[in-house]
């Protein structure tokens, strides 16, 4: 199985750089998300890997072999690159079967018609279409077409596959099943999955790692939780997370808890981050007010105000629910509590507050 490495790879448009010297290394079986908000260079950053888009500048290896290389005019096509590609759109040919979709590519590589019959239906099991095979992707749901592309993509067995955000099109229950197909799939292909989404929570749950962009700049490389428990800055923790990360300045923070420890730092230069599952209803704490509650039956979402004021969202699991203007009291998991730069938003190396 082929490791993929990105090397200063940068893409410009014109004078808009949408991927700026981007370094990457894609392990063997791993599956990538590349996450971050519209415009960021994350379906730039898989074009390019896949050949679909070529780079200004760079070095692309996948498997050992170089397959862009801008200083030495290398520049391999999609189809010499053994990699599948899946569309949003699902791509699938109106006309033709479901056998003959999952077929099509197969035939064009002139495998034998028994190898095709056994590979598609090899695939059909796989995916749990079996009962499909002589359908026209009309006469499917939109799940069941997504699962026939998918089997497709995989027909010729390619040593990596993309996806660009290939669940957007389906409703949310069939969203949440068909994420939990795609990493039962990648257990079972032993294949190298990189998958493009603008959706948190569907990174945090798919990806071995996270490949965090903004502004075609890599903001973190990391697994879920890493990148979940030490963003490596305010904007990587504010984008991954929901209900989203509080945020407080120091010197209110000291005010609110006075015992607090910012182990050398000015309580003046940084910014707290704090979890709101690290925010905890007590017995005994600092008096806050419930502004809001939105309970779910598996937990409740709080926003509340401290000192009348300072707002703050808090997670409290289990089927429990508070009346607005409730008076409270909370503590928060200090050794979960991050600490930011003020300056330039990263955070502090080791940087958590002790109360």
């Amino acid at each position: 199985m082929p490791q993929i490495k990105l090397e200063n790879v940068t893409k410009r448009f014109g004078e808009f750089t949408a991927v700026d010297a981007l370094h990457m290394i894609i392990d063997d079986r791993a599956f990538i998300t590349l996450l971050g908000p519209s415009g960021c260079g994350k379906t730039t950053t898989l074009r390019m890997i896949a050949g679909l888009e070529m780079p200004t500048e760079g070095k692309i290896t996948i498997d050992d072999k170089v397959v862009f290389d801008s200083e030495s005019g290398i520049n391999v096509p999609p189809d010499k690159r053994d990699v599948g590609f899946l569309f949003q759109n699902y791509a699938l040919w109106p006309h033709m079967t479901v056998n003959q979709n999952i077929a099509f590519g197969l035939e064009n590589l002139k495998w034998s018609r028994a190898d095709i019959k056994a590979r598609t239906e090899e695939l059909l099991a796989m995916l749990k279409i079996a009962e499909f095979g002589d359908r026209y992707p009309s006469e499917l749901s939109g799940g069941q077409q997504q699962r026939v592309a998918i089997a497709r993509t995989l027909a010729t067995k390619p040593k990596v596959l993309f996806m660009d955000e290939p669940l957007s099109n389906l409703d949310a229950k069939l969203r949440t099943e068909m994420r939990t197909e795609l990493k039962r799939l990648h257990k079972d292909t032993d294949s190298t999955f990189v998958y493009v989404t603008h959706d948190q929570l569907e990174a945090m749950t798919l990806a071995t790692k996270i490949c965090l962009m903004k502004d075609g700049l890599l903001q973190q490389y990391a697994s879920p939780l890493a990148v979940y428990n030490a963003p490596a800055n305010m904007f990587t923790a504010d984008f991954v997370g929901s209900p989203s990360i509080n945020f407080m300045k120091g010197a209110v923070f000291a005010r609110i808890c006075p015992a607090a420890k910012f182990e050398g730092a000015n309580p003046e230069s940084v910014t707290l981050g704090i979890r709101p599952e690290c925010i905890q209803l007590a017995s005994q704490g600092i008096p806050a007010t419930v502004y809001s509650t939105l309970p779910s039956g598996m937990e409740t979402i709080l926003r509340l105000h401290i000192e009348g004021k300072e707002a703050v969202t808090s997670v409290v699991f289990g089927d429990i629910d508070f009346e607005i203007d409730t008076k409270v009291n909370v503590t928060f998991d200090a050794k979960k509590i991050l600490l930011f730069n003020n300056e330039n938003g990263n955070l502090i190396e080791n940087g958590r507050v002790a109360l």
